[in-house]
């Protein structure tokens, strides 16, 4: 087999299909109301299933759950919530066995407040682990005016000494410093504790906050609503990642990817150009921003806006960078809410099409658990309902401050919440949407009755997904196929081709109810549609109906 297809090296992981499990939403086995590392290791057959390549495992370390698992105060153990270390090894065995591979967070930037580390870090000034942490003087106020990105300020003084530590999310997860060598070398070797189990890689949490100007200027005026670009892309960022390739990951064939928060399009070739030995891909957020206004706020989406997102990405990266498609994980909301139709009557179509956009696209694609049934957001309709912090710092800030209502509040997140996706999975019709004997930790949707894992057959959200990935994992011009969008400021028709040299493919999505006609040039090499969520149409020319998803090989 060539290693070289239409210019691009061959990789294993630029040629996967990877399932996202959050564990504490996925399958509950022991009845406590918390999904579990047993509970994925039986519903491995329904991952398998739909042919994927790589399971990624949302934060499943010993945490006292500020931020659900992303603040961590073992790097070595198992949450107790979701087992022990043998049932994380034997998640690892099974997965392997069904021919997938693992892969896990790394959450580096920061680390829990109860973590070892920080324990001692700020029990005195002069002790061994002071400057694994940053710590400023607090004789004059915080250092600067940073602001966290879960709201309120960066800094927060500290009682033993009387010092301000920097936490550029939560209090409770103070932030690394990757300044002082040892501590790098101590990630390093906690990395390669679990290489060494067998882990394929690393998912990595927002990468690119790991090094800071050490002159903590305060923010300016134009980054003050998103201080994200200036705490990420620091001055050594760069450094640290090549030598945590050099340090924990050459040795390994692995997959990394990372969170790429505060990092421009124009930056994003500088971390993932594999020239330059730091990370494989990069997550990108101009997919998911399509809705947010300036403020971070939901504004109507138009979908010219999501096309440039991939004509951008075409043109940004050369054969030595590789991207990743994604429009749902465990900090957005679900993808047939946000960019479908979840309404009866369009729901099961209009996620097929966001299925075929993701599954079609240049790029790593990246699956959400649930969204191979359709499943929606949910209807939050009291604070009490919501379990993040992040939600739960903007109610503070929004609606205690006086500035929204709560009624305005409830749009907001009822559009954009991040507890629309940690919902538990709806496996059955049944109590409880089949996820736990117990009381769940989150509230189930109640429309799990209708939208579950017991509808897996032809027409399902779920055999489609299975049809798409087969389809291309067999062709390798929907991996490695340059993009052409062929009616870019079209509202409604989303008409796309991948090509290489030997293959030729045609996809049209409509997004909306109404028939939509794409006019093929007289001289458009004729096909066959390979792939439809309609039965086969008569004449492969036919308008697309509503929410149909077409795909012609050429």
């Amino acid at each position: 087999m060539d290693d070289v297809i239409n210019g691009y090296r061959r990789r294993w992981w630029k040629e996967a299909v990877v399932y996202q499990v959050y564990p504490r939403s996925f399958y509950d086995s022991n009845g406590d109301g918390i999904g579990d590392l047993e509970g994925l290791r039986l519903k491995l057959p329904h991952i398998k299933g739909l042919g994927v390549d790589v399971i990624w495992l949302s934060p499943h370390f010993d945490s006292p759950n500020a931020d659900n698992g992303y603040d961590i105060r073992d790097y070595r153990k198992v949450m107790a919530e979701f087992g022990t270390m043998d049932d994380f090894d034997a998640v690892l065995t099974e997965a392997h066995a069904l021919g997938m591979r693992l892969i896990i967070d790394l959450v580096v930037n920061h680390s829990s407040d109860e973590h070892a580390w920080f324990t001692e870090s700020r029990s005195a000034r002069d002790n061994d682990k002071r400057d694994y942490y940053i710590w400023r003087s607090g004789n004059d106020g915080p250092p600067n005016d940073w602001t966290s990105i879960f709201g309120g300020p960066a800094w927060t003084k500290d009682a033993q000494t009387g010092d301000y530590y920097l936490h550029l999310f939560d209090p409770k997860q103070p932030d690394l410093n990757w300044e002082n060598p040892r501590l790098r070398n101590e990630i390093y070797a906690l990395m390669r504790f679990w290489l060494d189990k067998g882990v394929d890689g690393f998912r990595m949490d927002v990468i690119p906050f790991i090094s800071k100007d050490q002159e903590f200027q305060n923010l300016p005026t134009e980054h003050i609503a998103k201080p994200q670009f200036v705490y990420a892309n620091g001055p050594r960022v760069h450094e640290f990642l090549q030598e945590m390739r050099r340090e924990a990951l050459a040795p390994y064939d692995t997959m990394t990817v990372g969170e790429a928060f505060g990092i421009t399009p124009q930056q994003v070739p500088n971390f993932v150009d594999e020239r330059r030995g730091e990370l494989d891909m990069a997550f990108q957020f101009g997919a998911v921003e399509v809705d947010r206004g300036a403020d971070g706020r939901w504004v109507p989406w138009k979908l010219p806006d999501l096309k440039a997102v991939f004509s951008r990405q075409e043109t940004q990266l050369d054969r030595h960078g590789w991207p990743t498609v994604f429009f749902s994980n465990h900090d957005n909301p679900r993808i047939v809410s946000r960019y479908g139709d979840d309404s009866p009557a369009w729901r099961v179509k209009s996620a097929q099409v966001m299925a075929a956009l993701l599954l079609t696209m240049k790029g790593t694609p990246f699956i959400y658990q649930g969204d191979e049934l359709g499943m929606t957001n949910f209807p939050f309709g009291n604070i009490s309902e919501f379990d993040d912090i992040w939600a739960r710092n903007a109610y503070r800030d929004e609606v205690e401050s006086g500035r929204y209502s709560v009624a305005d509040f409830l749009a907001n997140q009822n559009h954009l919440s991040r507890d629309h996706a940690r919902t538990p999975m709806q496996w059955t019709s049944g109590a409880n949407a089949g996820f736990t004997t117990g009381k769940p930790w989150l509230a189930v949707n109640p429309n799990s009755t209708e939208i579950n894992a017991e509808d897996t057959g032809t027409g399902s959200v779920y055999a489609w997904y299975a049809d798409l990935i087969l389809l291309r994992h067999g062709h390798p011009a929907l991996i490695y196929g340059d993009y052409l969008d062929l009616m870019p400021d079209h509202p409604r028709l989303f008409a796309y081709r991948r090509t290489t040299e030997d293959e030729d493919f045609l996809i049209l999505l409509n997004f909306g109810a109404e028939d939509q006609t794409f006019q093929f040039p007289m001289n458009f090499p004729p096909g066959n549609i390979v792939l439809d969520n309609y039965p086969a149409p008569a004449r492969g020319s036919e308008p697309l109906r509503g929410w149909e998803a077409r795909i012609y090989r050429l």
